[in-house]
């Protein structure tokens, strides 16, 4: 069905025909029609493959069919990696490694050929980012090689770990998702989700063989250039916010500093006083969309919560900053300047300069930053 779509949207069929003719010279062919499923058309893609016979292949009988033909370098690296995720399904469901792992209907020259057709046509495409949807499992039982099994049969359900996943339809559907289109989704797509932002630039839809009573028995692609993803608003910040109760207070100071290396344009901690009167603390980081979630990576991998919130956006004014050095009683410290087009509004000393300074001098803290405003006072006067 995926090979069907991605040739539907515009893939080369004579470009994967060739690749798959290489792959096993005169054994494996392509039969491509137009059918009707659900009063919709779509291409359905049949391989032939001359093979009455298959054996039970391993992966590294895969992997040397691959080595051994004139495949594309990066054809090659997705049909791999599809087929070690299939072996390492596979072998967690029958309790031996990959390498161990008999394929049966998945090690048929059919069934590599389509996986190899659908990489090579991911290629011809160009397509660099895919999101994909979350997957029907179908419903019910189906026969395989061990015998009547339920569906999700336990490949598919291996392979599904870590991915969004439903059932669909009654008892009579079956099976909906094969080890072999869900290795594809697990390889070729960064991530799942709906579809996303985009101007599109072509769809193609794959028919699969079934008839199905109360749904299409298909498979569509959606291509663009590009994802659109309108650039936010000049001053645009996102407030990021979380409650934590049992975060030993001497490692607040680094996880501030954490977020502000993530991205946050400021961060700072409110106390609290939770559920049960608990005393707390609110970490807050204001951050640009673009670091959001590097900003909750930070929150999450560096403090105790389990979650994180977030503010509607909002906008700032922030004054133009700049840095200026003065020299106070011999030593340096910079002098933080802040302006808008009617000049300067703000001028603070850097006060680790500050402290270092009073430390040299051996002068309190308080005396050296009012000898620094006296210093950029003079020198304004002089200017």
């Amino acid at each position: 069905m995926l090979l069907g779509a991605l040739i539907d949207a515009g893939a080369d069929a004579g470009a994967i025909a060739a690749l798959l003719d290489g792959l096993v010279p005169g054994e494996l062919h392509l039969e491509i029609g137009e059918v009707v499923r659900g009063g919709q058309r779509a291409t359905k893609v049949e391989v032939i493959a001359d093979e009455p016979n298959p054996p039970a292949r391993h992966l590294s009988d895969i992997e040397s069919l691959l080595e051994g033909a004139t495949v594309p370098a990066r054809t090659r690296e997705l049909a791999v990696a599809c087929f070690r995720r299939l072996a390492e399904a596979e072998g967690r469901v029958h309790g031996v490694s990959a390498t161990e792992v008999h394929f049966h209907e998945v090690g048929a020259l059919d069934s590599i050929a389509d996986v190899v057709g659908c990489c090579e046509a991911v290629r011809l495409l160009g397509i660099e980012h895919v999101v994909a949807s979350p997957i029907t499992v179908g419903a019910g039982h189906q026969q395989m090689a061990h015998g009547l099994m339920s569906i999700p049969p336990p490949a598919v359900a291996e392979l599904l770990k870590g991915w969004p996943s439903q059932s669909g339809g009654d008892e009579q559907v079956g099976e909906l998702a094969t080890p072999t289109g869900v290795a594809l989704v697990r390889v070729l797509a960064n991530s799942p989700g709906g579809l996303p932002p985009m101007t599109v630039a072509a769809v193609g839809t794959g028919a699969g063989t079934k008839e199905l009573a109360n749904r299409p028995n298909t498979v569509r692609v959606f291509l663009s250039t590009g994802l659109d993803t309108p650039a936010a608003p000049p001053g645009q910040v996102i407030q990021v916010e979380a409650n934590v109760d049992d975060l030993d207070p001497r490692l607040w100071p680094g996880v501030i500093d954490r977020l502000l290396e993530a991205g946050a344009v400021d961060a700072w901690l409110t106390p609290i006083l939770m559920k049960k009167g608990r005393p707390a603390h609110t970490i807050h980081a204001l951050c640009p969309p673009e670091t959001q979630q590097r900003v909750c990576d930070a929150i999450l991998s560096n403090t105790t919560t389990i979650g994180v919130r977030f503010h509607a956006p909002a906008h700032r004014r922030v004054l133009a900053r700049s840095w200026q050095q003065l020299e106070v009683a011999g030593q340096p410290i910079r002098m933080k300047v802040s302006s808008d087009e009617t000049g300067v509004r703000q001028v603070t000393p850097e006060f680790d300069d500050i402290a270092v300074a009073a430390r040299v001098l051996g002068r309190p803290e308080r005396e050296v930053l009012q000898l620094a405003y006296q210093v950029w006072t003079d020198r304004v006067a002089d200017d």
